[in-house]
């Protein structure tokens, strides 16, 4: 039976997918925002999902390995964009231009945990607001500024400052169903797909124009993530789960 997987096609879960074809994995494209619901409903077996959407996937889902994307220090695509200092974002109006749930849980747990504020819940953009959180491709387009936005801040970079860990944007689980066979299939093809994959863009000398991006780009902001669970981002997992918990609900 082939195994289908969810594929995310933002740039930091490149290195993923290498291999996975050339082994028989089925790819299905997704947002990092549907892969949840995908694995719910059975559509794929496995794919890499937003930390805070993870911990509500634990009674159908295991965590495939240590596989991950966590960001040593800066995260380059995880942006809160403000008009004003994040310590006066308290009770501001925050719009979402993500619908990366962790993003924006990062966001308020940073302004809770570092600046004793809160922001309970996120607007459109197109509504009046005083900041915005952006990710992915969507943030590495705008990474250099946003105009009538003259504080940037990088989310990943904040927490690590807080708490001198990486922070993990997302993991990869896969259904309970799956073989150790098949699972071990998923395990190997991830395995040998990033080691080749991130040389593959260590050493790619082509720019990604709709990133905006030159190779010296690419590399810079690669050369940031970890793809595997070690004790650091075991700590981070368990730091981010507990601080969620005292969010207001």
């Amino acid at each position: 039976m082939a195994i289908n997987v969810g594929r995310v096609l933002d740039l930091n879960f490149e290195p993923f997918y290498i291999d996975m074809e050339r082994r028989g994995l089925v790819l299905h494209d997704r947002k990092l925002k549907d892969i949840p619901q995908a694995l719910r409903e059975g559509d794929i077996d496995a794919g890499p999902v937003s930390l805070a959407d993870s911990f509500s996937l634990e009674d159908i889902c295991v965590p495939v390995a240590g596989f991950c994307l966590a960001a040593a220090d800066r995260a380059g695509s995880n942006l809160l964009y403000s008009k004003k200092p994040m310590e006066e974002l308290s009770e501001a109006t925050i719009a979402a231009a993500t619908s990366d749930s962790t993003t924006r849980k990062l966001f308020q747990v940073l302004l809770a945990q570092k600046h004793r504020g809160n922001s309970d819940s996120f607007v459109e953009m197109s509504e009046e607001h005083d900041a915005f959180v952006i990710s992915g491709d969507d943030a590495l387009r705008r990474r250099r500024g946003a105009r009538g936005y003259g504080h940037r801040y990088d989310l990943g970079e904040e927490w690590h400052a807080m708490t001198g860990l990486p922070f993990v944007f997302a993991r990869w689980m896969a259904r309970k169903e799956l073989s150790e066979d098949e699972m071990l299939l998923v395990e190997d093809t991830l395995y040998v797909g990033l080691e080749d994959g991130v040389d593959s863009l260590f050493h790619l000398s082509e720019p990604k124009d709709h990133l905006l991006m030159m190779a010296r780009d690419i590399v810079d902001y690669i050369i940031g993530y970890r793809y595997f669970v070690g004790l650091s981002e075991r700590k981070s997992i368990n730091l981010f789960k507990d601080y969620l918990a005292e969010l207001p609900s």
